[in-house]
């Protein structure tokens, strides 16, 4: 076989030989592993991916019988976003209606569980009236944004201006006093949407801040789930690694900072998330199938060990998908056939 087309991980088109394609392959998912003290892919999965990519079909998927559920972050501000100018309502009803989306999402285009807060009346009013047009479960989705509750934009100093003078202790001390904040504005927007009719919620990106903004959607979802026991929240992570910018965190005894999705997925049980959503990011200077290697092998380890139902964050620059706004389906379709059928996944 001669030159097999794929591309990197911004999309970028670009030919690489079998023995190059292999190479990334094994390179991905060694990296993966020596990361997260996980197993490597097996070689049998190794030549799985390389027969998809050496696949020379526009387009792939699984066999009938096979598909997994679909689940969505941002959904109200994608349509808009590709420049079609259309209501909220009326997008969750393209969604619905038109892409046969098997659950559809309301968010703020703020996207804050802080920015929702003063304006819920409004939101609950748009989650009624998305309601009455559509059938699908509609979530309500919204991120802990740890960063908002900081200067100038919140009340408590800034920790990334205190750190470099050296006021560690005061830094975390704004970390704290911030994961306490953002904790009861999502547990009140939350509440207020779950009891106009939302039929779950989705926190997301959680863990952009690092520990603390992860933190802060672990207490919440534990507040949440002994208010409401049947309620159903989607947890959607930030990046494959808690980031420890305060350092010294811990939930129930076990340090947040520098967890892997493995060990992330174990935290949302405690919690009381329903679905965890994992993210493995894209390195936008390597391969796809150095990427989808790399990610495939992040989110088997947490499959394997998961009691919850999974929902691999499959989007722009995440989860083997290039970094770009418009990804291509060649590699978006391979990335998610790889994904259900070596991980097993719940949804995507």
């Amino acid at each position: 076989m001669g030159k097999i087309m794929t591309r990197m991980g911004d999309g970028f088109p670009v030919e690489m030989s079998e023995s190059e394609i292999r190479s990334d392959l094994d390179a991905g998912t060694e990296d993966a592993a020596d990361r997260g003290k996980i197993a490597p892919l097996s070689k049998e999965e190794l030549q799985y991916l390389f027969d998809l990519f050496a696949s020379p079909d526009r387009f792939v998927s699984v066999e009938p019988g096979s598909e997994i559920v679909l689940s969505y972050d941002g959904g109200a501000l994608k349509i808009t976003r590709a420049a079609v100018n259309v209501d909220r309502v009326q997008s969750m009803q393209i969604h619905e209606k038109i892409l046969g989306a098997d659950t559809i999402e309301l968010g703020h285009v703020d996207y804050s569980f802080k920015a929702v807060k003063p304006i819920v009346g409004t939101e609950q009013t748009a989650l009624e009236q998305t309601l009455m047009a559509t059938h699908a479960p509609l979530f309500y989705g919204a991120m802990p944004n740890l960063a908002l509750y900081s200067q100038p934009d919140g009340p408590h100093p800034n920790p990334s201006e205190l750190m470099p003078l050296g006021k560690i202790d005061a830094a975390r001390k704004s970390y704290e006093m911030s994961v306490e904040d953002a904790v009861k504005d999502i547990v009140f927007v939350a509440s207020a949407m779950y009891e106009s009719g939302a039929d779950g919620i989705n926190m997301d990106t959680t863990g952009a801040a690092g520990d603390p903004d992860f933190l802060a959607g672990l207490k919440a979802a534990e507040i949440l789930k002994k208010k409401y026991p049947d309620i159903c929240i989607e947890l959607g992570m930030a990046g494959e690694f808690i980031l420890g910018l305060h350092g010294e965190l811990d939930y129930h005894g076990d340090r947040l900072a520098g967890l892997y999705p493995h060990d992330q997925v174990k935290m949302a049980e405690q919690a009381g998330f329903t679905i965890f959503g994992p993210v493995v990011n894209i390195k936008t200077s390597r391969s796809i199938p150095w990427n989808l290697a790399r990610a495939i092998t992040f989110i088997k380890a947490c499959c394997e060990v998961a009691k919850i139902p999974i929902h691999a964050n499959m989007g722009m620059g995440v989860g083997g998908v290039p970094m770009t706004p418009h990804p291509p389906i060649d590699v978006v379709s391979r990335a998610s056939k790889a994904m259900v059928e070596i991980c097993r996944l719940d949804g995507l």
